[in-house]
């Protein structure tokens, strides 16, 4: 990229990150609609967009998706209105969304998503890589890479040009690099007023097919081969014909902006003999090493790409062609393939050159965010100016900065794991009533089951006076014997593994928050058949519990019912700390009304979230499972004596749902110290209401009306900062719309506590 002095247009120095940048040309721009679900790194775009709402600074309509699939799908119904649609994602996101993209792109509807790139689960990775970018090659969107903050700004803006173009329309990605370009700060220039983005952009397109209702059309239809190949061959054209209106559209921006962007970013390869290939952030690091090298006499340079999809074939043919020796590398692997993704297409286009001789090495790096420094492009080059001093390569593909194993340098486990005995006391007793059938709970004094060991090691990562851990303990008081335990992606499962080390003394499990109660079904399930089969010892026995939180009955709750109905006989454990807190406290759906979040901020156009919060006991009761509680650990001997019955139902009938309020300070803006009088307050205020569904009956296990500690919800809402503008006199609608939502909820439960069978 280079920069003119003379500019056309006023614009802004800034120090900025790629994430506010996006959210900068997003807003500028004034999308009709983003969905949007968030997962890091890329939550920030949605969270900044909020913020900026917050002062009235565009008019995008931001709806929070139940996951990144609903977000993909909120995305092209919107945009099958022809309006201008927004969305940004990152890793397991994309991968969840994957079988709605080819969806949007085959039927033609123009939109921009920012792909924040992570490395993809599993195991589960947090950091950059560019293995999700990869699997969006195949969806037939055009991507665009941006290796700055700055180009993340510039091609947002110009992949909406490009996507609504006549000859394309089709869906555009802007690719960059997770917590390099995402995070990091860099000088940036941005147009200091938006008209001039809105001028660059234009109009939004009218007369291509769309929803209106004056205009009925029939959209998706279904196609037999012939249909299907002439429509595969009219999007292949509109693709490569997206590569030449890139070069049209990038020349026009050049000119407004001073900056410009050509297909490949070409740095010293006017007469280059050796050069590497690298996808963003990376190119930026290697090209301090040309330099260097360049003083030692050596022809070294460096290409990246600025696009992609389409693949600029004609572009690397000439910028290679006097090549001696290239290294592609890759932060991203195709298995089994001797070579990832680009390797192959940039060995595909060399191919087409009579006579060419250039050497192609390859290697993946980087996994995983791990950084790529000056000395990794040195080696790089080295590898290469190796190969063409002796003509002689050991590996054409390989690994690079792969560290061997040292047995001696193994870790050892530090606390020993427990078995089932060590869990059992023999104090509770669980038995059924004869003439009711319910269960009758014997539990001892709290003091008695100290003993019992914690299921949990200490020296885990938790925040300060975060509630997971006391009530996941206490819950597990009231569980005798073994558990296989699968935790959902949640701070529960972030904070207790990080390899090689884990804070867990009986079988954990991981999964994605979409499929955890599938997958334990499946690992119960199996576990059945093979004791039945004698595979298994009759006497081994376990209680098998999924642990969600963090949002996760949200994403994961088509898992979830579809679990229940199959009655498989295990407990699946919600931990509500009311938001997504593992990703920055956005907001959930199990976050009440008004309540400030980092996606539903307060000021003077919106006063926190907009909606009531979802009621997950009540519709998992809906299911017809046996068994469904609420807890708090404000009231342990009230949750571990559900515990118990949790363990006999799921050992005995079938499935069992329990929700817990936990606190979390650091979200909630709370002193850590005040957990349990916050929890207590939550139930007195009836907010969080203490019953079970037993059999379809439901029992109000703590009434506070009756106890005479029934408190006002403004009570409660002091002690958090996330809810002190609702105690405002300016917000007193709000508050009263949310007491009179926690008073219908209450009434309800109490008609179905007094007349069994409701």
């Amino acid at each position: 990229m280079a920069e003119n002095e003379l500019m056309k247009a006023e614009q802004i120095t800034t120090f900025e990150s790629g994430n506010e940048m996006a959210a900068m040309a997003a807003a500028q721009i004034n999308y009709h609609i983003m969905g949007y679900f968030p997962i890091t790194p890329s939550t920030e775009i949605a969270q900044y967009l909020d913020v900026m709402k917050t002062r009235g600074e565009h008019d995008i309509k931001l709806i929070a998706a139940d996951g990144e699939h609903g977000s993909a799908g909120i995305c092209y119904g919107a945009a099958t209105t022809g309006a201008r649609v927004f969305n940004a994602t990152s890793a397991n996101g994309l991968m969840y969304m994957l079988e709605q993209l080819p969806v949007q792109a085959g039927t033609r509807f123009p939109m921009v998503m920012n792909l924040v790139t992570r490395a993809i689960s599993g195991p589960l990775d947090i950091r950059g890589d560019h293995s999700d970018l990869y699997y969006a090659l195949n969806t037939g969107w055009v991507i665009l890479t941006a290796r700055s903050p700055q180009a993340v700004y510039d091609m947002n803006i110009m992949a909406l040009k490009i996507s609504e173009h006549a000859d394309v329309r089709l869906p555009v990605i802007v690719a960059y690099d997770g917590f390099f370009t995402s995070h990091q700060k860099r000088k940036v220039r941005y147009f200091s007023d938006r008209a001039t983005v809105q001028q660059f952009v234009g109009e939004c397109p009218s007369q291509f097919p769309h929803v209106d209702v004056n205009n009925p059309i029939t959209i998706g239809a279904h196609m037999n081969g012939d249909d299907l190949t002439n429509n595969h061959y009219q999007q292949s054209n509109a693709m490569y014909r997206a590569g030449e209106i890139f070069k049209e559209v990038a020349k026009e921006y050049g000119e407004l902006s001073g900056r410009s962007y050509e297909a490949l970013d070409l740095y010293e390869m006017e007469d280059a003999e050796v050069a590497v290939f690298l996808l963003n952030s990376a190119a930026e690091t290697a090209k301090d090493v040309v330099d260097r090298l360049r003083k030692q006499g050596v022809k070294a340079g460096v290409i990246s790409p600025n696009i992609i999809r389409p693949f600029p074939k004609e572009e690397i043919k000439a910028a290679l062609k006097d090549v001696k020796v290239l290294l592609v590398g890759e932060r991203a692997d195709s298995y089994g393939a001797n070579g990832p993704n680009l390797t192959h297409e940039v060995k595909s286009a060399l191919q087409e050159i009579k006579g060419n001789e250039t050497l192609v090495l390859s290697r993946v790096f980087g996994l995983g965010g791990k950084d790529f420094y000056p000395e990794d492009a040195q080696s790089f080059f080295n590898e290469a100016i190796e190969a063409l001093q002796t003509g002689e390569v050991q590996k054409t593909f390989d690994y690079h900065g792969v560290q061997p194993g040292q047995d001696d340098k193994a870790i050892k486990p530090i606390l020993t794991p427990h078995t089932g005995d060590v869990y059992k006391t023999g104090l509770i007793q669980v038995t059924p009533d004869e003439e009711t059938g319910k269960l009758k709970v014997r539990i001892p004094p709290i003091r008695a089951l100290m003993e019992k060991p914690k299921r949990l090691a200490p020296g885990h990562g938790a925040c300060p006076g975060c509630g997971i851990f006391p009530a996941l303990e206490l819950f597990f008081k009231g569980i005798e014997g073994d558990v296989v335990v699968l935790y959902q992606t949640g701070c529960a499962y972030v904070v207790t593994t990080a390899y090689p080390h884990s804070s867990h003394k009986q079988t954990m499990i991981h999964n994605l928050f979409q499929n955890g109660p599938a997958t334990l079904s499946g690992t119960l399930e199996a576990f059945l058949e093979k004791k039945r089969r004698g595979e298994i010892a009759v006497s081994d026995e376990a209680t098998f519990v999924m642990i969600t939180g963090d949002g996760g009955m949200d994403i994961g709750m088509g898992s979830a019912i579809g679990t229940a109905l199959r009655n498989h006989k295990l407990i699946m454990l919600e931990y509500d700390n009311e938001g997504y807190m593992n990703t920055g406290s956005q907001m959930s759906y199990s976050t009440p009304i008004g309540n400030m979040t980092s996606t539903t901020g307060v000021g003077k156009t919106q006063q926190g979230k907009a909606f009531h919060h979802k009621d997950t006991a009540q519709i998992m009761a809906a299911t017809g499972i046996p068994y469904v509680f609420t807890a708090s650990e404000a009231f342990p001997q009230d949750l571990i004596k559900k515990a118990a019955k949790a363990q006999w139902y799921a050992q005995n009938v079938g499935t069992v749902y329990g929700k817990i309020l936990i606190t979390c300070p650091l979200n909630w803006k709370s002193n850590e110290r005040d957990g349990a009088k916050i929890m207590e307050a939550a139930v007195n205020s009836c907010f969080f209401p203490l019953y079970e569904v037993e059999n379809g009956d439901t029992v109000i296990t703590y009434n506070p009306d009756a106890r005479k500690k029934r408190i006002e919800l403004a009570e409660w809402l002091q002690y958090m900062g996330k809810t002190k503008h609702l105690l405002r006199e300016e917000n007193a609608h709000l508050l009263r719309e949310f007491e009179e939502e926690v008073n219908k909820r209450w009434m309800k439960l109490q008609a179905k506590h007094e007349h069994p069978g409701l």
